[in-house]
């Protein structure tokens, strides 16, 4: 079968290989389409310290069962939670599954999805009669709607985002779907607009006003009461807690790459809750389903470009010569 690997750092190539042994208790895929992400960007680049090379990328799954069980029979469209668990790890035994110490992600630690076939668990697959491109999206928002229930958000907060690619937009999306008044901090026009389109209520371009003080005045002088950081600045990650009310919740997504210096006292002397957020939970995969069946996602607005397989490498090539020119892209697999 068909595949798209990277086979070291710059050099993303299609490549024939074995079809996937379709083991009991999976599910054979016919893959539809794949999503590529900032994680495949960076893997493209070497800047991604968990992948290793040669690799077949691919985590954000559209696919059709081609040979299924009696609860999911082949023809049932579906998309693919990515991780795997240990089940006896910390995390596991907790039932946070989401950040298994072992975790390997397909396109990262193992091999992805990017190719003709895939062979799951039956456990992993979701099914739904959403759009292609709909089934490739729920995967990049759960992460930003994981980070939303690790916020405990409800209708009742205030909340802000800083950062609107995908996995912001996620964040944005499912606390609006919440029903919270959601803010939107970002320095890029267009993506602050898709970011209005997915809920947001308010927009602050951080390039052009001073965001402490616009958070002021939306906030009555008090701040908000969750912010979700999904950009990955040392700025940022300080001033996510800066910014929070006292007694509020900092979520972080992405990690800074860098060390960060706080002011501790600001820890202590707000009494807040500071939160990592990793990955996501099969709660988090139904709620995006829901969403997204609700039409309450600008579906066309975060999808850049499409393109087939063999356009893939190239594409790879121009977004990490420009990463700015693209949102989301996504690949069809040929049937």
């Amino acid at each position: 079968m068909k595949a798209v690997s990277l086979l070291r750092a710059g050099e993303a190539r299609v490549i024939e290989t074995s079809e996937p042994e379709n083991l009991s208790g999976e599910l054979l895929l016919k893959v539809e389409m794949v999503g590529l992400c900032g994680t495949d960007l960076n893997s493209f680049r070497g800047k991604n310290p968990l992948v290793s090379y040669p690799r077949i990328l691919g985590h954000e799954i559209a696919a059709t069962v081609a040979r299924g069980s009696a609860t999911m029979p082949a023809g049932t469209r579906v998309t693919v939670s990515p991780y795997t668990s240990c089940g006896t790890c910390a995390s596991c035994r907790r039932q946070r599954f989401n950040a298994c110490q072992g975790n390997q992600t397909f396109g990262v630690q193992r091999d992805g999805a990017l190719a003709e076939w895939l062979s799951v668990p039956e456990e992993k697959v979701y099914p739904s009669h959403l759009s292609l491109k709909e089934l490739c999206l729920v995967e990049p928002l759960t992460v930003g709607v994981h980070a939303v229930s690790r916020g405990r958000v409800t209708a009742d907060d205030t909340v802000v985002v800083f950062g609107c690619g995908g996995v912001g937009l996620g964040a944005i999306a499912g606390a609006a779907f919440r029903g919270a008044r959601t803010i939107a901090v970002d320095l890029d026009d267009t993506k602050l607009e898709t970011a209005r389109a997915a809920g947001a209520t308010e927009l602050i371009h951080s390039a052009r006003e001073d965001f402490r003080q616009r958070l002021r005045e939306l906030t009555d002088g008090h701040g908000p009461d969750v912010v979700i950081e999904a950009i990955g600045l040392p700025e940022t990650f300080r001033a996510a807690v800066e910014e929070v009310a006292f007694t509020g919740r900092v979520v972080y997504i992405g990690y800074a790459k860098e060390p960060v210096a706080y002011e501790t006292k600001l820890f202590v002397q707000k009494e807040l809750d500071i939160m990592g957020s990793r990955n996501a939970l099969p709660t988090d995969f139904r709620e995006v389903i829901a969403m997204l069946e609700r039409g309450n996602f600008p579906v066309e607005r975060a999808v850049s470009a499409v393109v087939g397989m063999e356009e893939a490498p190239a594409i790879l090539k121009e977004w990490s010569d420009a990463p700015a020119s693209f949102t989301k892209i996504m690949v069809q697999v040929p049937g």
